[in-house]
């Protein structure tokens, strides 16, 4: 059997085929035709873009070195701890061998008269008399 395709004319269109008319009376802006400000806006864009990943890594990288420099202060300051506490260890070891006869070898003596100077309140100078 012969399949008999129906041409459609160009000039006489059938029932089922229509026409859109979407002609505009002024011309409209086309996508294709680059603007004069796009060019500088892209390159306004791509260096925001830049300075903000740029930016970003500085941040990111002195996060990290603060960090390790807080690890390592920690660290220091334990050590630090640890050898003023033998330093104490080593002071309180020589103070209970010092008695009052190797003092005075060494030239120490004991003290007379004892003064206090007393302060009330937060007060931070003391006020003297000339004589």
């Amino acid at each position: 059997m012969k399949t008999y395709v129906q041409k459609i004319s160009k000039y006489k269109p059938s029932i089922l085929q229509g026409t859109l008319h979407l002609e505009v009376s002024r011309p409209r802006p086309s996508l294709a035709v680059e603007h004069p400000f796009e060019r500088r806006a892209r390159l306004i864009l791509l260096i925001a873009l830049a300075f903000v990943v740029v930016a970003y890594l500085y941040f990111v990288s002195a996060s990290i070195l603060h960090v390790i420099a807080r690890t390592e202060a920690v660290h220091e300051t334990a050590s630090i701890e640890a050898t003023i506490g033998s330093l104490e260890q080593q002071y309180f070891a020589l103070s209970q061998e010092v008695s009052p006869q190797e003092a005075s070898t060494l030239g120490l003596s004991p003290v007379d008269t004892t003064s206090y100077v007393y302060r009330p309140g937060d007060v931070a100078t003391l006020a003297s008399r000339s004589i």
